[in-house]
């Protein structure tokens, strides 16, 4: 096999461990924890379908293939839950680290490829980064939601942290954020979500 090919196909190998990388959302009507490439799956499609809401004109292919790589990462660095303060302090060096292993497996230019389009969507500053990020958002909240708040309960997040991630979720959608802000009162009103008494989040 010839060089490039065979680095090419290592990489698609490696990247099938995606699917044993665990989240801490469950599947809607209270499945299993999902996978990462579930995850990316689904929000990858969303992406196409939801596109007439994002803020900015994209270039759909660009944020799909962005959902699609932005947590190969993980294979190395693990899960980190949006909410777990005390992981997310390591989980930069974390991703840092496997995002060169990973990639590097692949031929110089496609490296560099999807590197730059990974740090695109880290960096968070190109009209597809915010739409991608967008997804990242909505997807597991409405697993969340059809699995009435479960795993925000089982974790014990408070309404504030929520609204504060769903922040990224605005920059890249104003109509998605209204849905997000329409799904978190929601639980906050069925007591899925804790409140700090006297300040509402």
């Amino acid at each position: 096999m010839e060089e490039r090919l065979e680095k090419q196909m290592a990489f698609s190998l490696e990247i099938d461990k995606e699917k044993n990388v665990f989240r801490q959302t469950h599947l809607s009507g209270g499945g299993r924890n999902e996978n990462d490439a579930e995850h990316a799956w689904h929000m990858a499609v969303m992406a196409y379908i939801l596109r007439e809401y994002a803020n900015e004109e994209t270039d759909i292919a660009k944020v799909m293939l962005m959902c699609l790589i932005h947590d190969i990462v993980e294979i190395d660095a693990g899960d980190t839950y949006a909410y777990d303060e005390e992981n997310k302090k390591t989980q930069k060096e974390r991703e840092e680290a496997a995002k060169k292993r990973i990639f590097s497996l692949l031929p110089d230019d496609q490296r560099d490829e999807l590197t730059a389009l990974f740090d695109e969507f880290e960096q968070n500053e190109t009209a597809e980064a915010r739409y991608a990020h967008a997804m990242d958002n909505l997807q597991p909240l409405i697993l969340n939601d059809s699995n009435d708040g479960g795993d925000w309960k089982q974790h014990g997040v408070f309404a504030g942290q929520v609204y504060g991630r769903q922040k990224g979720t605005k920059l890249g959608s104003e109509k998605l954020y209204e849905l997000t802000d329409r799904i978190i009162k929601k639980h906050i009103e069925r007591g899925n979500l804790k409140t700090v008494p006297g300040k509402g989040l």
